[in-house]
């Protein structure tokens, strides 16, 4: 499972939906070489992920001291997931961050990874409000 994956499971995405499957009613009185069609199973669709009440409560329980709208760091903490510079060095390199983000100055790299996290968030169907994108 790649790091971006473990964000995605922390917020509850990839969990399935339940499928409900309906079965053909047969006449009692079919004949011998006719056979029903199979019933295509009924999907429920998954609802988009709330992930913005998520974190507010999950950033509320903290005491508010994390902020998880502006900080890649904060945002890992809230999710429960390391956090360091190793951990997040392997996301960049997962998500294709720009070479020159990744060596030195790691502030570049911790504003690009938190803007394309959000964003990859919102592609896979969390609730990211159009200004944080």
């Amino acid at each position: 499972m790649g790091f971006f994956n473990k964000i995605l499971a922390a917020l509850g995405f990839g969990k399935k939906a339940e499928a409900a499957t309906t079965q053909a009613e047969q006449p009692a009185t079919a004949p011998a070489e006719a056979t029903p069609a199979p019933a295509a199973p009924v999907v429920q669709a998954i609802a988009e992920v709330d992930v913005v009440s998520q974190l507010e409560a999950k950033a509320k329980a903290a005491g508010g001291k994390l902020n998880w709208k502006t900080s890649i760091v904060d945002l890992l903490k809230l999710l429960e997931l390391d956090s360091s510079l190793a951990a997040r060095k392997e996301l960049a390199q997962e998500l294709n961050c720009p070479a020159d983000k990744i060596g030195g100055d790691y502030s570049q790299m911790n504003i690009w990874l938190h803007k394309e996290v959000i964003k990859k968030i919102a592609e896979n169907g969390g609730n990211i409000p159009k200004e944080m994108l």
